[in-house]
C-alpha cells in the first residue's frame, strides 16, 4: 500500500491535470510503477535499490527535454508578443484525450 497509494493519487493528477508541465508527473509514475513490479519479484532481496535510477533515464530522456521544449516555447511567444503568462499557459493546455491523441501529440 506504501506504493500504490501515491502512484494511484499521481495518476489521478496526472489524467485531471490541465497545466502545460503534467508531463513531469510521468517520471514519479514510471518510478513507483517499477516499484511496484519489483515488490511482486519474489526473488529479491532488497526492494529499494539505486539501480532503479538506471531503468527511469529512458523515461527522463523524453521528459524532459520534452518540458524544457514546452517552456522554451512559451518563453518565446512571451517575448514576442504582449501576452501575459496565464494567456499563454492557457493557450498551451492541452485537452483531454485518449492515448492515441497524446501519443500523436508527441510525433
Amino acid at each position: 500500500m506504501n506504493k500504490l497509494i501515491p502512484l494511484l493519487l499521481i495518476f489521478v493528477w496526472f489524467f485531471t491535470s490541465r497545466h502545460w508541465w503534467y508531463h513531469a508527473l510521468l517520471v514519479p509514475i514510471a518510478m513507483y510503477v517499477y516499484q511496484v513490479i519489483e515488490i511482486f519479484n519474489d526473488d529479491l532481496e532488497f526492494i529499494d535499490t539505486s539501480k532503479q535510477i538506471f531503468y527511469l533515464l529512458p523515461v527522463m530522456a523524453i521528459v524532459v527535454p520534452s518540458i524544457y521544449l514546452i517552456r522554451v516555447r512559451i518563453f518565446d511567444k512571451l517575448n514576442d508578443a504582449d501576452k501575459t503568462m496565464q494567456d499563454l499557459e492557457d493557450e498551451f493546455k492541452i485537452k483531454p484525450k485518449g492515448i492515441l491523441g497524446k501519443l500523436k501529440d508527441y510525433f
